[in-house]
């Protein structure tokens, strides 16, 4: 059985991404910051942005299992903010989003076995473009998408994979909350959609797990957009 680790794993894409996975056969090890009510024994809390954290928590998952299969860095965190914003937030984010995706990789590298091992990397629309008032968020996904290049070629001789995913609009509760901050609906961001779909969070699971099937493994240092054709706007 194969053995995968889903950060952010709680609600939202890190949680269908874990059931996805679970009902694929895959040992999942779930892990965020608090466990929730209804957590199970695979569960292992962790706060990403903490190095001392995450090395804990992959020591467990070595010892346990000896192998880590496919390493899915989807926790992270949000907020609008500006350059006059509060530097705190600007931390928490680059801290969960960046830093996290990099301490996670660091100690889930040594487990993964070459040939079929597999990190993804979750990251934005905001990881290709500009938005003036995410200046952290945005910053935090550009880099991730950078990280997940340089890693695909770094890890590209022992035949492991490395990608970012980098969705849009996605029905989430994170999205909900931006639709307050810009003060619009979910029905008028549909409008702004080529597609006039919002990703589901089970359609984000589907591309993760089609990036860890094995006819997957000559891609590789890629971001792939599932935005519903936002990007290909002029």
């Amino acid at each position: 059985m194969k053995v995968a680790v889903v950060t952010g794993a709680t609600r939202g894409i890190g949680r269908a991404v874990a059931e996805r996975l679970a009902a694929e056969g895959y040992h999942v090890v779930a892990t965020a910051r608090h466990a929730p009510p209804d957590a199970d024994s695979d569960f292992i809390p962790c706060d990403v942005a903490d190095a001392a954290s995450v090395a804990s928590l992959f020591q467990a998952v070595g010892r346990r299992f000896g192998r880590v299969d496919a390493l899915i860095n989807n926790a992270g965190t949000a907020g609008a903010n500006g350059l006059d914003g509060d530097d705190a937030l600007w931390h928490a984010i680059i801290g969960s989003n960046l830093h996290g995706t990099y301490h996670c990789c660091k100690a889930a590298i040594p487990l993964l076995p070459d040939g079929t091992g597999r990190i993804i990397n979750m990251a934005s629309v905001l990881g290709l473009r500009g938005v003036p008032d995410q200046t952290a968020y945005c910053a935090a996904k550009h880099a991730v998408v950078g990280l997940t290049r340089s890693l695909a070629l770094a890890l590209a001789p022992r035949g492991i994979t490395v990608n970012a995913l980098c969705p849009g609009w996605v029905g989430t509760p994170m999205a909900e909350s931006r639709y307050r901050e810009l003060g619009i609906t979910q029905e008028q961001a549909e409008a702004m959609i080529p597609t006039h779909h919002i990703a589901t969070p089970a359609e984000i699971a589907d591309a993760v797990l089609w990036l860890l099937r094995p006819e997957s493994r000559g891609i590789t240092g890629h971001a792939l957009p599932i935005d519903g054709g936002g990007l290909a706007l002029p």
